[in-house]
């Protein structure tokens, strides 16, 4: 493996007191293997079951390939109905995943399947459940979470790699300018350290997910996640109690969101080679001065 990796801290439950201090207030990940013990989900997620309920609905997909500079993050790369993408990703090897799917909008009564972990945090976003999907092989790209949400990532029906870095360590990371992500020509997985020097000595945390884990994820932490079987996610997301942290938030939404979007559409190629350039450059700048050390 590459980088300085160590394991995430897993319990099978957790109380709230612990919980807070050592976690959330810590900005620390956490796996807890029982949390959804108590959710029907747990047993009653199946991609037959999930076939059966919205089988029939038009999913858009996205792929391993490096983002078009002419198009917004997360662009699609083709559509199928949910039903033939479920019998694909369980029979194949295949790069095709779904990104964010509020199967909940379509299917309201999913939200008894499962149970919020209240007790743990408060500022659950209820109305944005995510649910994530991919064949084995597929990845999703390095990058955080531009609206700064703590989540809660349940995995079902298989396993799931996924590498994890603080938010200080994102120049580091290559972290693209005006954008929550990172420099998409370097392998998370496997990295050229001789064409990336700035990745050498970055600390991170690496997971597997099984059916059923829950990985608590901090505000602003990078992730990487590749699926190595054809399985699928459950994302609950909570707001941060504090007050600067909602700020950030939206202001990423307006620049890093909005205006980028706009940017990239205006200016295509030539912003998306400025930004790579200058992405690299930051990198180096802070290797040379031992950051964030």
């Amino acid at each position: 493996m590459s980088f300085i990796l160590k394991p995430v801290d897993t319990v099978e439950s957790i109380s709230p007191a612990d919980f807070k201090k050592n976690y959330l207030d810590a900005r620390r990940p956490l796996i807890i293997k029982g949390l959804t013990k108590t959710w029907p989900a747990r047993e009653k997620w199946t991609t037959d079951y999930l076939k059966e309920i919205g089988g029939d609905l038009k999913v858009s997909l996205m792929d391993n390939s490096k983002a078009d500079p002419s198009k917004p993050i997360n662009a699609s790369v083709a559509e199928m109905r949910f039903g033939d993408y479920l019998d694909l990703i369980k029979s194949k090897p295949t790069e095709l995943r779904i990104f964010f799917f509020n199967l909940f909008k379509h299917v309201p009564g999913l939200v008894d399947d499962i149970v919020i972990p209240k007790d743990l945090m408060g500022g659950f976003i209820e109305s944005m459940p995510a649910m994530f999907f991919g064949g084995s092989n597929s990845v999703t790209f390095l990058h955080y979470d531009i609206d700064l949400p703590h989540l809660f990532h349940t995995h079902f029906g298989g396993r799931k790699h996924i590498i994890l870095f603080d938010n200080k360590w994102k120049k580091r990371l290559y972290c693209i300018p005006n954008a929550t992500y990172a420099l998409e020509d370097y392998d998370v997985a496997n990295p050229d350290f001789e064409k990336f020097p700035a990745l050498k000595g970055v600390e991170g945390y690496e997971v597997f997910l099984e059916h059923g884990d829950t990985l608590f994820m901090p505000t602003g932490m990078w992730h990487w996640m590749k699926y190595l079987d054809g399985s699928f996610s459950l994302s609950l997301r909570a707001w941060d109690a504090s007050i600067t942290r909602k700020a950030q938030s939206v202001f990423n939404l307006a620049i890093k969101g909005g205006l980028d979007s706009v940017l990239k559409m205006a200016f295509k190629a030539p912003y998306a080679k400025w930004r790579e350039r200058l992405a690299i450059k930051r990198a180096e700048r802070a290797l040379a001065n031992g950051s964030p050390k």
